[in-house]
């Protein structure tokens, strides 16, 4: 016997009764399994969080979010043949097909976070470790003549800070002090300059993201490298003794600002990637939460590459 056939009506595609256009409509916190292929090595399997949107024209009542569902357990399924290496190249596929799938639409855009976990050293002892960084890819397909795809990768990562403020008082404190003392000026100056002075600490975040046309590949260890070595010291989860005292020895012998966190993160963004555009977009953030404020310190830079190349050229 022949089933009847039920033609359900697209509620989504009526008139609204507001006529107007929104900028995003979508869904978030859509959490999904990612295996990102790697060269010569073992996959990493990644548990990551998606928020995707489309617009909506002001003649749609709203959009058909299963959609966005379809379009990337879709692009999850491909990769098992043909796998992915760069997380955003998934966001910007994925962004692809939303603009496939929504007719309607004239921007798709896909965000991703996740963490990810890299295998280090222990300073002093050699111990091999594990450190987690926040990693973050967004896409967006921009509908015109041709398809227009930006894509956006970037990472966010712990450190230490030591203050140069409060660390310049007690030098200061220290050289009265021992002059006091009767201990000669060479003494003191080698004294100090061996032996740093105490100051207040802060857990740093340092942030960057690069954001580049669709052909563009922009390394994701280069911007995890930048930020680990752009603040007074790294930060490990695991220390002996002798990796802690090497830690805030050289935590105190690199004082760093939060405005000095993020100008050592441009410069070093510039040295890294001579072969990006100048029209490729860089955000560097920096929040250092403070140990003796109840407040956090911020600095931010973002500008284009060119603007950032030129800045910084003309640094004598």
């Amino acid at each position: 016997m022949k089933l009847p056939v039920v033609h359900l009506p697209d509620i989504q595609a009526n008139q609204p009764d507001i006529p107007i256009t929104l900028t995003r409509v979508g869904v978030t916190d859509v959490k999904k399994l990612v295996e990102v292929a790697r060269r010569d090595k073992r996959p990493i399997v990644l548990v990551s969080t998606f928020d995707i949107f489309v617009d909506l024209p002001s003649d749609r009542k709203g959009a058909n979010l299963s959609r966005n569902f379809e379009a990337i357990d879709e692009v999850l399924e491909e990769m098992i043949a043909s796998p992915v290496y760069e997380i955003e190249d998934l966001c910007s596929e994925v962004a692809k097909r939303l603009i496939d799938r929504h007719e309607y639409a004239l921007i798709a855009e896909v965000r991703m976070k996740s963490e990810y976990v890299l295998k280090r050293e222990t300073p002093a002892t050699k111990l091999n470790c594990q450190e987690v960084v926040n990693i973050f890819a967004e896409a967006k397909a921009i509908r015109g003549k041709e398809l227009t795809i930006r894509k956006l990768v970037g990472a966010e990562v712990l450190g230490i800070t030591a203050c140069p403020c409060a660390q310049e008082i007690m030098v200061d404190k220290a050289r009265k002090e021992l002059k006091a003392l009767g201990v000669e000026f060479a003494v003191i100056k080698k004294f100090l300059y061996n032996v740093p002075m105490p100051t207040h600490n802060q857990r740093g975040r340092g942030i960057i993201s690069i954001e580049v046309q669709n052909s563009h590949f922009v390394s994701l260890e280069k911007i995890i490298n930048i930020i680990e070595h752009s603040m007074s010291s790294q930060m490990f989860e695991l220390l002996k003794r002798t990796d802690e005292a090497m830690i805030v020895e050289r935590a105190h012998k690199n004082p760093k600002f939060v405005e000095d966190c993020v100008r050592t993160m441009a410069q070093k963004v510039v040295k890294e990637f001579p072969e990006l555009p100048d029209d490729s977009v860089i955000i560097v953030k920096q929040i250092n939460e403070e140990s003796i404020h109840r407040h956090n310190a911020f600095a931010e830079r973002k500008s284009t590459l060119g603007e950032l190349r030129q800045e910084i050229s003309n640094i004598v």
